[in-house]
């Protein structure tokens, strides 16, 4: 009895030590992981990385942490961790198949806050849709459009079509297509076009503007006028120059010619005769039933 209690004694101690030891592994093991994590974390803010990015990649090394220690503590327990480890593989594989998509919109967002192709506030097409970026996540990019409308986008989609950012640069180019009269004199229109843009105040002075003849259109002389503006005056431009040089061309007799179709009718004689002969005998031909009635 006392051989057994001794036998039991010694199991309980040795198995209380290890428990003690497993326990004192993974806490301190958690409390060193958050301490790298924050490490991490100064260090990628110190170098400008995106908040995103840095919230994102210190969760991922956490949880790579946690699982590291949990299987140094299960192992201190004579726990075999090799099948431990083939088991948390296996359900891995089998999560990131039914999550495919989900993980393809979590790898775009990563590149997407990496590379940068756009940042918070700027203008953007992507994915058949386009607004100011209000935000950029882990997995969807969320837009603002144009009439107050949210749009949400995952990053798969963003990644995988071409990206237009009007914001990028800080000018950009106003393409404006002006058609005038084949009778107009063209010397008068471009003097007009020049004044027109050489007066409003938000036209770069540099790069200069390009006013020249495009096109002997069907029903018009298209001329275009391609001034640069910065960036924020682009739609202001855009519309104002339109009213201006309307205004500009009413008050100097320049015509804007719209699309027209000159109709040629052929008369024929000898068609118009023999309907007339036919028209004869159906009247002849009423009369004399009259007359027999």
């Amino acid at each position: 009895m006392e051989l057994q209690l001794e036998t039991i004694g010694g199991f309980v101690s040795m198995y209380a030590i290890k428990i003690l030891i497993a326990l004192a592994i993974f806490f301190i093991g958690k409390f060193l992981a958050k301490k790298v994590v924050r490490l991490c974390e100064k260090l990628m803010r110190k170098s400008k990385v995106d908040e995103t990015l840095v919230s994102f990649a210190g969760n991922i090394i956490y949880g790579l942490a946690l699982a590291f220690v949990a299987i140094a503590a299960l192992s201190q327990l004579g726990i075999n961790t090799t099948s431990l480890a083939a088991v948390i593989a296996a359900a891995g594989l089998a999560i990131g198949l039914a999550l495919q998509s989900s993980l393809s919109n979590l790898a775009s967002g990563v590149m997407l806050i990496l590379f940068r192709p756009f940042k918070l506030g700027d203008y953007v097409e992507a994915a058949g849709t386009g607004g100011t970026v209000e935000e950029i996540s882990i997995f969807t990019t969320k837009f603002k459009s144009p009439d107050n409308k949210t749009i949400l986008v995952p990053n798969g989609e963003i990644i995988a079509g071409n990206i237009i950012n009007y914001s990028a640069k800080p000018t950009r180019r106003v393409d404006l297509v002006f058609g005038v009269g084949y009778d107009d004199d063209l010397k008068t229109v471009k003097k007009i076009l020049t004044k027109v843009v050489n007066d409003d105040e938000r036209v770069l002075k540099e790069p200069e503007a390009v006013i020249a003849v495009h096109e002997l259109g069907d029903n018009s002389v298209n001329l275009v006028c391609r001034p640069w503006v910065a960036s924020a005056d682009y739609w202001g431009v855009f519309w104002d120059l339109q009213e201006k040089v309307k205004l500009a061309f009413d008050k100097e007799g320049i015509s804007i010619p719209y699309p027209q179709r000159d109709m040629h009718i052929v008369y024929d004689v000898n068609l118009d005769k023999s309907a007339k002969s036919n028209d004869d005998k159906k009247e002849t031909k009423s009369k004399s039933k009259s007359k027999a009635a």
